[in-house]
């Protein structure tokens, strides 16, 4: 009997390293994938002579650093994404999400052990005799009783693999979504940063803009007192001076609002102001543009390597409803005594069993069937959302680098706009002041460079701005990352 129970238990071993369901294999890079129907351009992008304007040149294959917001050379900046890095919430959740998947991970590799369960019990007990054709008799007696027992199942088609397949692959998925946080909160905070800085600027031109209304406002109520000009002149240039003295608060709002985004990215209260402070001009506008080949950026992207963990996640569930449809075998033993004396429970011959058992499932009422149904068409909806997340992928690129060459282009006229603008504006205001001219004239040259200012100021954050939306786009170098310590970004960078 016994050899029989051996030989049966090779033959089930022998044959429980098959594993039914799909071999996930990674997606390839979609061919023909490119980021522009032309080529980058090879000659730098140049713009103007003012902060923000300098050469950019694309550089294609070109790595991207870890911490790639020091390339803006800004060190308050690099402070507060240290800081945010550090103490974001967000971050905490995103660690403790993979710390769990990972324990789950641990936790699933326990069904490849023998389970082993132990227990003992002690009872007091009365019986009548009468169950055995003797009504006067009674006993009372202590029956104690102990047992042990080992139950293992053969993982014979791989159920319990896929599974473990399976949670392995959340734990993936839950990695690279730390690594996302990551960059979302270093792409905030620069974005953030710059447009603290964009604000800074626009509300010093309007405010260069109200001292110059009002200093030429001043001329033409001397004007009036001498005769030179007209009580409408001078009412339509305090409009002008009101209007625009109305904008600034709008401003200093954004700013103020800005202000509480940085500091809650640094993961403190309202009332715990960060005490950096961002200028335009202190920036230094990256020169060198990384552009990732097509088959990299399918690599570097988080948001795509998770898309493909829960690909891969999907693709297990399958082996794992197939096997559910297939029978299990299991293997069980126990060893146990039951004694009146508690002192000799593990004497004596004792009690014990051994066995192996099949159980197959017959009749259902189609539930397996449409389970395993079910994890195909998920499977199929995990395959279109990951090609849906690396198309996202490449626009986010795309998006960026048209952003950048037209960023440029848009630098360079605002400032010949601002300039010409400025011309136009003394030409008009000498000429007003010889009576050459009527107010409206003047007028719409006060507008026409007060709009040419403030818009030169904005083309200056947008190439600051678009230039980190690359960096972002492209994965931010977190596989280069040195910052964070700790196993988990190890793994991730395997």
């Amino acid at each position: 009997m016994i050899g029989r129970l051996s030989t049966a238990l090779v033959a089930v071993l022998a044959l429980s390293s098959c594993m039914v369901g799909p071999d996930f294999e990674k997606p390839t890079a979609p061919p023909n994938a490119g980021l522009t129907p032309e080529a980058m351009p090879a000659s730098p992008i140049a713009a103007a002579n003012v902060p923000g304007g300098e050469a950019q040149q694309f550089v294609e294959g070109q790595d991207i650093p870890g911490q790639w917001w020091t390339l803006f050379h800004s060190e308050p900046l690099n402070t507060l994404v240290t800081e945010a890095l550090k103490a974001n919430p967000s971050l905490e959740a995103a660690q403790a999400n993979l710390r769990q998947a990972q324990e789950l991970v641990s936790a699933e590799k326990g069904v490849f052990f023998p389970q082993v369960n132990a227990s003992a019990s002690t009872t007091r007990q009365k019986i009548s005799g009468a169950a055995f054709g003797n009504p006067n008799s009674q006993q009372i007696f202590t029956l104690t009783t102990g047992s042990l027992s080992v139950a293992y199942g053969f993982d014979f088609f791989g159920g319990e693999r896929r599974q473990l397949e399976s949670t392995e692959a959340q734990a993936e998925y839950q990695r690279h979504q730390l690594e996302a946080a990551y960059l979302t909160i270093s792409s905030n905070v620069v974005a953030a940063a710059i447009q603290e800085a964009s604000l800074r600027l626009q509300i010093a031109a309007t405010q260069e803009i109200i001292q110059d209304q009002g200093q030429f406002l001043d001329v033409l109520h001397k004007q009036l007192d001498l005769g030179g000009t007209t009580r409408s002149a001078v009412l339509a240039q305090e409009a002008t001076l009101n209007a625009t003295r109305a904008s600034l608060p709008n401003l200093q709002k954004q700013l103020a609002q800005q202000r509480i985004l940085l500091t809650a990215l640094a993961g403190r209260f309202p009332s715990q102001e960060i005490q950096q402070t961002f200028d335009l001009t202190a920036l230094q506008l990256p020169q060198e543009l990384p552009i990732s080949l097509p088959s990299k950026l399918v690599e570097q992207r988080p948001d795509i390597q998770a898309s493909q963990a829960l690909l891969h996640q999907a693709s297990a569930q399958v082996g794992v409803s197939i096997s559910a449809m297939l029978p299990q075998f299991t293997i069980n033993a126990s060893l146990g005594n039951s004694v009146l004396d508690a002192a000799s429970l593990f004497s004596g011959p004792g009690v014990w069993s051994l066995g192996v058992g099949v159980m197959a499932p017959l009749f259902r009422g189609g539930q397996l069937l449409h389970q395993k149904r079910a994890s195909e068409a998920a499977l199929d909806a995990a395959a279109a959302n990951y090609k849906n997340v690396v198309i996202g992928a490449f626009q986010n690129v795309a998006d960026a680098l048209r952003a950048l060459q037209y960023d440029a282009s848009t630098l360079e006229a605002q400032v010949a706009a601002e300039k010409s603008a400025a011309e136009n504006l003394n030409i008009t205001r000498d000429q007003y002041k010889l009576g050459a001219i009527n107010y409206t004239t003047l007028l719409n040259a006060e507008t026409t460079y007060q709009q040419a200012h403030v818009n030169r100021v904005i083309a200056q954050a947008s190439r600051y701005a678009d230039t980190a939306a690359l960096f972002q786009a492209l994965g931010g170098g977190w596989w280069n990352r040195t910052d964070v310590a700790g196993e988990n970004v190890a793994d991730a960078k395997q």
